[in-house]
């Protein structure tokens, strides 16, 4: 599974998003790969406009989501506090969405760089799309 995060969502719904970001996410819905949760959700449809909103609550109900326990915000101060320590001070939902796909073992489809830094300083697993999908390119 792969949490995708709002950034791709929010890119591929639009009309003239990246080409990239829209067969990417397709090819995880095509192979029922795409997980969200709570503060993707409430990101993506949070800002919904009023004459989508119907229509993409209905699509988005397919969509498996998982619910985030009262442990994952404990997580997610530690991953806080972690890269905070190392100079970096991230928003917190981007953090919480991280320590998520960490403790679900899933990767993470952002087109938002602070999971790069995440990534790359606590090892977040990155899906990168491309034939079979991968972790993190060379």
């Amino acid at each position: 599974m792969v949490l995708v995060d709002s950034s791709v969502w929010i890119e591929s719904l639009r009309r003239n998003g990246s080409l990239e970001a829209k067969v990417g996410l397709e090819g995880l819905l095509e192979e029922s790969e795409a997980l969200w949760c709570g503060p993707i959700k409430l990101e993506v449809l949070g800002g919904a406009r009023r004459e989508d909103r119907a229509k993409m609550e209905f699509f988005f109900e397919c969509i498996p989501c998982r619910a985030v326990s009262d442990a994952a915000w404990n997580d997610a101060k530690w991953l806080a506090w972690k890269l905070r320590d190392k100079g970096y001070t991230l928003p917190w939902n981007d953090v919480l969405i991280a320590s998520l796909a960490l403790s679900w073992g899933v990767r993470v489809y952002a087109l938002d760089q602070h999971f790069e830094v995440i990534g790359r300083e606590a090892g977040l697993p990155l899906y990168k799309p491309g034939y079979g999908g991968m972790y993190q390119p060379d």
